[in-house]
């Protein structure tokens, strides 16, 4: 029997790739550590648990940009997950300008990383391993500590936007 199927020996381009990856609906976070000079942080939507025992966490950060680079050197983070009305979080944190905690309530947790206000969870984390994986690394974080906030609906990620689930193009219909 032969294959009608013809193999494609080109790679998608970055287009292509963050096209059809934007069909994935994630959820939100600010990953933040305290450095000597203050509070850093980034958003982040490549979050997710990898292990119970132990506890361990994963996300995906660009290894060129300003604040992972500095968290990972820090050695401990804390994973903020966002409410879905947080969208001046997304915008402080997704902006490469800007002090992003000023005039931000945060306070320092007890593992000593910004704990930033009214979010849904904060996971306190360690870092386990980093494995580079092309332009981002894959951030693996023993967790220290949990806290669940809140019962509200999480912001999310989709096509490209962030936002509410009903309003980024998800609907429950």
């Amino acid at each position: 029997m032969e294959s009608d199927l013809t193999t494609v020996n080109t790679a998608p381009t970055p287009h292509e790739m963050r096209h059809a990856m934007s069909h994935f609906a994630s959820g939100v976070t600010v990953i933040t550590g305290l450095s000597d000079d203050g509070p850093i942080g980034f958003c982040c939507q490549s979050f997710a648990s990898v292990s119970l025992e132990p506890p361990l966490i994963l996300f995906c950060a660009d290894h060129r940009g300003r604040a992972w680079p500095r968290i990972r050197d820090i050695g401990r983070f804390t994973v903020n997950v966002l409410r879905e009305d947080q969208a001046d979080m997304c915008s402080r944190f997704g902006s490469s300008r800007g002090t992003k905690f000023e005039g931000l309530d945060w306070t320092r947790s007890a593992w000593g990383t910004p704990a930033l206000p009214d979010v849904l969870a904060r996971v306190h984390c360690e870092v386990e391993t980093v494995h580079r994986a092309g332009d981002h690394d894959v951030a693996i974080g023993r967790v220290l500590g949990l806290e669940a906030l809140g019962e509200q609906r999480p912001m999310v990620f989709y096509r490209g936007a962030f936002g509410l689930a009903d309003t980024a193009g998800i609907s429950g219909t």
